[in-house]
């Protein structure tokens, strides 16, 4: 296993790039994970390694089968510290290959499919709590609609904690997207603060749905409000009229599991 320390290296050079451009990872279909047990989420959801940064004194914890297929590099301390955001706890970071995320790609079940779709997302962050959300609930996919921010933005792979490896993701332009429900004839939930929108708790979430929630600052946008959707909202007790795009959706997401079940 080759032993780096100096920070000129070429592959130390290449994986800050990864790190920091969204372009030379898109140039590339690769991008970074950080933490052992979030490679490891990536492997058992079918992602492939390209390389694998290890920390110095940690080689044994890339000895098993999980590793043979990628280049491991071990990497001096001081060095591996300054790659990690997670100072301190991370040993290994990741380079992995993307996977396609076409719309048509996505592998759903014939009967009672269960989406979340995320319109215009722009903060990594909300991504990443969309996505653990979305595993925590047991939805079939998410759906990305015009996504203002890469998925595989750093923040967006650590702040879903291993969810982007677990629930499938479809990206697609709006019109790419009411058209593949409607020809799988799954029908839409848009929240929505508007005067044609229903309470949430007194519709029927079971069979094919999909649910879609835009962002915090300005909700779904007029173009998506005017397909043809049910929309819905989720009645607000206190003096604020918003929440959080992940807690909104979670309320919703809940709801329709209930009923499901």
């Amino acid at each position: 296993m080759q032993f780096i320390s100096s920070p000129q290296n070429g592959h130390i050079k290449e994986l800050k790039a990864y790190q920091d451009k969204a372009k030379k990872r898109k140039q590339e279909s690769v991008f970074c994970i950080e933490g052992e047990k979030e490679i490891r989420h990536a492997l058992k959801g079918g992602f492939r390694l390209k390389t694998v940064f290890v920390k110095q004194g940690y080689t044994h914890n890339v000895n098993d089968e999980a590793f043979t297929d990628c280049e491991c590099i071990e990497v001096a301390n001081a060095l591996f510290e300054t790659l990690c955001y997670r100072k301190n706890t991370s040993v290994l970071i990741g380079v992995a290959h993307m996977q396609s995320h076409q719309l048509d790609r996505l592998q759903l079940p014939e009967k009672n499919a269960f989406i979340l779709i995320a319109e215009a997302p722009e903060k990594p962050g909300n991504i990443g709590a969309l996505l653990r959300t979305a595993d925590a609930i047991g939805v079939d996919a998410m759906l990305l609609v015009n996504p203002k921010t890469d998925l595989y933005n750093p923040n967006v792979v650590r702040s879903s904690v291993g969810c982007l490896f677990s629930v499938p993701v479809g990206i697609g332009s709006i019109e790419e997207t009411i058209s593949f429900l409607g020809n799988q004839k799954i029908n839409i939930f848009s929240a929505a603060l508007t005067a044609n929108a229903k309470n949430y708790s007194v519709q029927d979430f079971t069979g094919s749905i999909a649910i879609a929630v835009g962002t915090e600052d300005n909700g779904l946008t007029d173009e998506w409000l005017a397909q043809n959707t049910t929309q819905i909202y989720i009645p607000m007790a206190g003096e604020n009229d918003s929440l959080n795009v992940s807690v909104a959706a979670g309320i919703l997401l809940a709801e329709a599991r209930r009923q499901r079940n």
